[in-house]
């Protein structure tokens, strides 16, 4: 099954979830005491923190669980790391890559995979996964939540390498923009006529020191 089509994005961008909405996956898994709660649910970045301990009482308060769930609920909602990545460049360029669904939903096992277009801004897993379960017939209401929140959470990690990517990226231009420019030492049989590469007005940065010519 084929992903969304594409609207695409040239050059670098700003990190966000590559979809419509720039909502952050949380999965919960906890333990309290001997109890258990598990959910998974999309949360949106610019909300305040305070809004978090709300969330987490009020979720203690309709499943009538334990205080003690408040706080480590409310801890457990990392919106922290996301923000961090914030105003970071990321490098979609023209990447397609695989999602893979392998799921158990109740009853239903889903196991597909397509192709997912990161430079599409305007994707919408939601609707995508709608559309999955109205094509293969699934009935069952917790199933296209299931799929959406799968594809956020693998659309999630590829953003977030993706700025690890583009920081990689930029350390290497760095990198070989100096090794261009750097003299052989004298052991070697060559070596770079800086007279020739400057100007005897400019200047090139080695071992600390600013050497003129």
């Amino acid at each position: 099954m084929k992903g969304q089509a594409s609207s695409s994005y040239k050059g670098a961008v700003k990190f966000r979830m590559p979809t419509a909405q720039n909502l952050v996956p949380i999965r919960l898994d906890l333990d309290v005491d001997g109890q258990k709660f598990k959910d998974t649910f999309t949360w949106n970045p610019s909300d305040p923190d305070s809004e978090i301990v709300v969330f987490a009482r009020r979720t203690a308060k309709d499943l009538k669980l334990p205080p003690g769930f408040i706080t480590v609920m409310a801890s457990a909602i990392q919106i922290a790391d996301f923000r961090s990545l914030e105003g970071q460049d990321m490098y979609p360029g023209e990447r397609i890559v695989p999602i893979k669904l392998d799921l158990r939903v109740n009853h239903t096992l889903i196991r597909d995979q397509f192709l997912w277009d990161l430079n599409n801004f305007e994707s919408d897993p939601e609707e995508f996964a709608k559309t999955f379960c109205a094509d293969l017939g699934i009935q069952d209401p917790e199933v296209g939540p299931a799929i959406a929140f799968s594809i956020r959470e693998q659309l999630y990690e590829i953003a977030v390498q993706s700025v690890a990517s583009a920081r990689e990226n930029r350390i290497s231009k760095k990198g070989r923009r100096g090794a261009e420019y750097t003299p052989v030492s004298k052991a070697g049989s060559t070596g770079l006529d800086l007279v020739k590469l400057f100007g005897h007005k400019s200047s090139v940065v080695r071992s600390q020191q600013l050497i003129f010519f």
